[in-house]
């Protein structure tokens, strides 16, 4: 009987079975997602499992039946791990001649569970509250042993915290079915940083190394200060390697000082970078660099650098390729895209600023920078920056800018929202003056992955003041709050789900022009919004207020009369209010499942100007689809959103041969339709 076991195993070996369902019964304690990593036995795809698996689709997983077999003891001793010392697993298994359907039942049992933790060891310690506090093993809870083992990791890890270098806890010995437990601290004796000796620089002075780190001599000795300095050397940008430990060759236990050892590899002190590119809203750009690092020394760091957009559409590097399929959107952007966009910044950084967790940056600038169908600005200036690293890894930043420059844009954008319809109105908002702003922003992320995230969360928060206080020109006075939240969290088989939310307040004083009085915000202070990052069913700043300007001598005399799209300009005016919420729901492709994913996603939001009733607010919903695909530098993204609404209805005015501008309806809707009620986002990275 056995040889004939052995040849049937042997037989479906050859021809192994596509598993197309893999189920667990009676797991009240424990999830089935759990239990599946415990397990070697793996179900298929939701195209080979589902309905839709006549297509041949999706990843098929075959089974090992003698690795089956060993996934019952598995999950045998999975569940006793976890106090469940009487559990009974037994299968339910329906083969066919290509396929096999498996279902685990468990019989859980009743658990053992704590009945009583001591903690010996710690009475006499001050901190002993803290070091009791939230343990992983709790009494009343099932006996876990991987909990039990968490448990003494981490009053380990606190002691080690709290000064005692050479703490080690032990378990007494325990009867399992009776979970009276005890654990037995030897906390040593506690000590402070003693001498701290650098290995392996060169042209960096040590004594530098030594002010990088976030511990110093005489302190008292913590594990987690030694992390915190091998993340402030490698922040600093100067080292290929860095480590920061307890220099055993001069350390015994019991010793009141800890001497540390710092070993370096210092990195190349210069780098010269250049790229090019293109994208739909830039046409085709160019970036170079130079950077020198540990510049005078100290650790400062020299970087300069220059960047190029609106090549071939922008004077003066023009040559009509708005034309051409590649940048034609530009065609219809007679504000943004009239000149090309340039930057060259000049920075200088000084880590170590009266802290460790302190950088402070000077720098130089001189640009012009645009937004679609919106603005044009020239800016010329300079702008510090102070950033510091909290203990709970929360960047804080704080910037003060100051810039002489202009703000280019559609007649109708400074007519519409701040009743400044006139030549003289308009050339006054025009003029180059001072902008001096100083802005704070707080971001606290804790997401597992830089560039796609499956878990975790990203929280932050900016503000910026713009004053006469700071030196900025009367005209260029507001406050402006932004808060943004983003959540990713695990919910199947390598399915995420990601939401968002981001919200936006400005205010404005008052000012006097010849029109009246109105609150004035800068056009490149607004909010707009619509776009790849956003509001996906909206192309870029088209959701929100807008306004249409038509030729004097093109406006029909009978007011009945339509006016189509074609004739008028549209202007985004954008708001002094935004609200913008994401919600996608990413899983794996069926096919190539490992480098490509689907998402499904829905998009809600809106821009609105708050006391205007010509500008209500209004919030826009688009579903869509799209597909990531793994690349170096993020996933690759494209995303198809269904738009249902028509155009915005706005204020149409119409320019006099004067160049004044007249209202000439307060309420206009084109009567083209909008082309598509699809809209197509290529980009790299994820939306959120």
């Amino acid at each position: 009987m056995g040889m004939g076991l052995r040849s049937s195993l042997s037989a479906q070996d050859e021809t192994p079975l596509v598993v197309r369902e893999l189920k667990f019964l009676g797991n009240e304690s424990i999830d089935a997602l759990t239990l599946e990593t415990a397990i070697a036995t793996t179900r298929s795809s939701w195209f080979a499992t589902s309905a839709l698996r006549f297509l041949g689709l999706g990843a098929k997983r075959h089974l090992s039946e003698r690795e089956f077999r060993r996934d019952v003891e598995r999950l045998r001793l999975y569940y006793r791990r976890a106090g469940f010392l009487d559990v009974v697993v037994d299968t339910i298994v329906r083969r066919t001649p290509t396929d096999v359907y498996i279902i685990f039942r468990v019989d859980e049992g009743t658990p053992v569970r704590v009945r009583r933790l001591v903690i010996n060891g710690i009475d006499s310690l001050p901190s002993r509250d803290h070091l009791r506090r939230d343990l992983p093993l709790r009494v009343g809870k099932p006996f876990n042993r991987d909990s039990l083992a968490a448990t003494a990791d981490t009053l380990a890890t606190r002691l080690h915290n709290l000064g005692y270098p050479t703490a080690s806890v032990y378990l007494a010995p325990f009867e399992p079915r009776v979970a009276d437990l005890r654990l037995d601290v030897v906390p040593g004796r506690q000590a402070v940083v003693g001498d701290i000796r650098v290995v392996g620089t060169e042209s960096i002075d040590s004594g530098f190394v030594v002010r990088l780190l976030a511990t110093q001599a005489g302190r008292l000795y913590r594990e987690k200060d030694l992390f915190e300095s091998q993340r402030n050397l490698y922040r600093s940008e100067l080292f290929r390697f860095a480590s920061a430990t307890i220099d055993t060759t001069n350390f015994r236990e019991g010793d009141p000082v800890v001497p540390l050892i710092v070993q370096v590899l210092e990195g190349r002190f210069y780098r010269a970078r250049a790229s090019v590119g293109y994208g739909s809203n830039d046409c085709f750009r160019t970036s170079a660099g130079w950077t020198a690092r540990n510049f005078l020394g100290q650790g400062r760091i020299l970087d300069v650098s220059g960047q190029l957009s609106k090549i071939g559409v922008g004077d003066p590097l023009g040559f009509n390729a708005e034309d051409s399929f590649l940048c034609s959107r530009l065609a219809e952007d007679s504000v943004g895209s009239r000149d090309a966009n340039f930057a060259l910044n000049v920075t200088w950084r000084q880590p170590t600023f009266l802290s460790p967790s302190n950088t402070l940056t000077l720098g130089a600038f001189a640009e012009r920078r645009s937004e679609f169908l919106v603005y044009l600005r020239n800016d010329v200036g300079t702008s510090l920056t102070l950033a510091r690293e909290t203990a709970n890894r929360v960047p804080l930043t704080l910037t003060y800018r100051i810039s002489l420059g202009r703000t280019d844009a559609n007649s109708a954008n400074f007519c519409a929202f701040f009743n400044a319809c006139t030549v003289r109105d308009i050339r006054e908002l025009r003029k180059r003056r001072v902008l001096a702003i100083l802005s704070g922003t707080a971001v606290r992320e804790r997401t597992n992955h830089p560039l796609d995230p499956t878990r975790g969360s990203i929280l932050s928060f900016e503000a910026a003041a713009s004053s006469r206080y700071l030196g900025s020109a009367a005209l260029q006075t507001f406050t402006r709050v932004v808060g943004e939240g983003s959540w990713y969290h695990p919910v199947g088989r390598g399915a995420v789900l990601a939401l968002r939310a981001r919200g936006g307040l400005i205010f404005a004083p008052k000012i006097s022009l010849d029109s009246g009085a109105t609150n004035f915000i800068p056009p490149d202070q607004r909010f707009y919004a619509g776009g790849p990052n956003d509001v996906r069913g909206f192309d870029r700043n088209e959701l929100g207020p807008v306004a249409y300007v038509i030729r004097s001598n093109a406006l029909p005399g009978d007011p009945s009369t339509p006016i189509s799209l074609d004739s008028v300009q549209v202007s985004p005016t954008g708001g002094n209010t935004l609200v913008v919420a994401n919600a996608e729901l990413r899983f794996p492709s069926p096919i190539a499942g490992n480098r490509v994913r689907v998402a499904a996603f829905l998009d809600a939001g809106g821009v609105w100007e708050r006391g205007r009733s010509s500008a209500p607010a209004r919030i826009r919903l688009t579903p869509g689809l799209g597909l990531r695909i793994a690349t170096p530098l993020g996933p690759a993204r494209i995303d198809v959103a269904y738009n249902p609404y028509d155009l915005e209805s706005g204020p149409l005015f119409a320019v006099e041969d004067t160049g004044d501008l007249v209202l000439a309806r307060s309420q206009f809707t084109p009567t083209n339709r909008r082309g598509s009620r699809f809209t197509l986002h290529l980009s790299v990275g994820q939306a959120f």
